[in-house]
C-alpha cells in the first residue's frame, strides 16, 4: 500500500502567575493504520512530563507548567496510507437492542451534544430516510449547508442546540451538530479530533489548525464522517475519541494561565517520497 509522510506537531506557550497543572492531549492515538517516528515532546523550561491513558484510551500527557512564561511542544513523522478513509453507501443501522454494550454511550445525551433536545428536528428532517449509511450522509449534507464556518463564532459554553440556532461555528460545532442529529435516530456517534493535512485537496489560506470529524456506527464497525468538509478525505491522523470535545480537549489548565500562542503543522513532508 502505498503511504505519506505527514510532519505533525504543536506548540503551545503560557504565561502563567503562578504554577499550574496541565494536562495537553495531542499525541496520536495508537492506530493499525498510523505509524509514528521520530515522535518527541520539548519544553522551556524543562518541565516534568509523565503520559497516561484516560478512560477512552486516548494518549495525554501531565505537566506543570511553571510560574512566568513558558512553552511545551510535540513533534512526531506520521505514515498514513495514501487513500481516503473506507465508505459503505449499504451500511445498515442497527436496531438499539442489537448495538454492542460500549457503543450505547454514544447515543445518549453529553455535555455539546443534546439529541433529546434536537430530536424533534432529527426525525422531522431524516427520519423518513432509510436507516443506514446514506441517512448518515444526508445528516452531514443538511449541516455541512446548514452552518457557516466561522473563526470565534461560538465559545466554550456553545451547545449543537445553540449552534443550530445560530447557524455559526467551527468544526467542532459541526461536529457536535451532526452527532446529536445522528443519536436522535438511535445511532451512535462519536467525537474524533486530530490532524489533518491538506493532502490532494487546495489548500486552505486560514492557519492550520487541529480538525474534528465524527465516528458513526454502523452494521458492525465504526465509519468515518466529516459534516466540516464533507468529503472524504486522505491522511486523517486520530488524537483522541470522546462523546464530545469536552472528553478530548487538547489542553486542560487547573488555573488561570493566559495562553500567548498555539501553533499546529499537519503537512507532508517535503524531503519525504511516497513509499510502497
Amino acid at each position: 500500500m502505498d503511504t505519506r509522510r505527514i510532519l505533525i506537531g504543536c506548540g503551545f506557550t503560557y504565561s502563567a502567575a503562578v504554577s499550574t497543572p496541565a494536562i495537553f492531549q495531542v499525541e496520536p492515538a495508537p492506530s493499525a493504520h498510523v505509524s509514528l517516528e521520530g515522535a518527541r515532546w520539548s519544553s522551556e523550561p524543562v518541565m516534568d512530563i509523565r503520559g497516561y491513558a484516560d478512560l477512552y484510551g486516548n494518549s495525554c500527557l501531565r505537566t506543570v507548567l511553571p510560574a512566568g512564561r513558558s512553552s511545551l511542544g510535540y513533534q512526531a513523522v506520521a505514515v498514513v496510507a495514501d487513500q481516503a478513509e473506507e465508505a459503505d453507501e449499504d451500511a445498515p443501522q442497527c436496531a438499539p437492542d442489537a448495538l454492542p454494550d460500549a457503543t450505547l454511550i454514544y447515543i445518549l445525551p453529553s455535555r455539546y451534544c443534546l439529541p433529546d433536545v434536537l430530536a424533534d428536528e432529527a426525525w422531522s428532517r431524516f427520519g423518513g430516510l432509510q436507516p443506514g449509511y446514506r441517512r448518515v450522509q444526508a445528516i452531514c449534507e443538511h449541516v455541512h449547508s446548514h452552518l457557516t464556518f466561522q473563526y470565534g463564532s461560538t465559545t466554550a459554553l456553545s451547545s449543537a442546540v445553540d449552534v443550530n440556532q445560530a447557524r455559526l461555528g467551527v468544526c467542532r460545532d459541526f461536529t457536535h451538530l451532526a452527532i446529536s442529529f445522528c443519536r436522535a435516530l438511535n445511532v451512535p456517534a462519536r467525537y474524533v479530533f486530530g490532524y489533518l493535512p491538506d493532502l490532494d485537496v487546495p489548500p486552505d489560506p486560514a492557519p492550520m489548525d487541529f480538525a474534528a470529524w465524527m465516528e458513526v456506527w454502523l452494521g458492525d464497525r465504526w465509519w468515518t464522517f466529516d459534516p466540516r468538509n464533507n468529503i472524504r478525505r486522505k491522511g486523517r491522523i486520530v488524537i483522541g475519541r470522546g462523546r464530545d470535545a469536552s472528553d478530548v480537549a487538547m489542553a486542560t489548565t487547573f488555573g488561570g494561565p493566559l495562553l500567548e500562542s498555539m501553533l499546529v503543522q499537519a503537512e507532508e513532508d517535503p524531503a519525504g517520497e511516497r513509499a510502497r
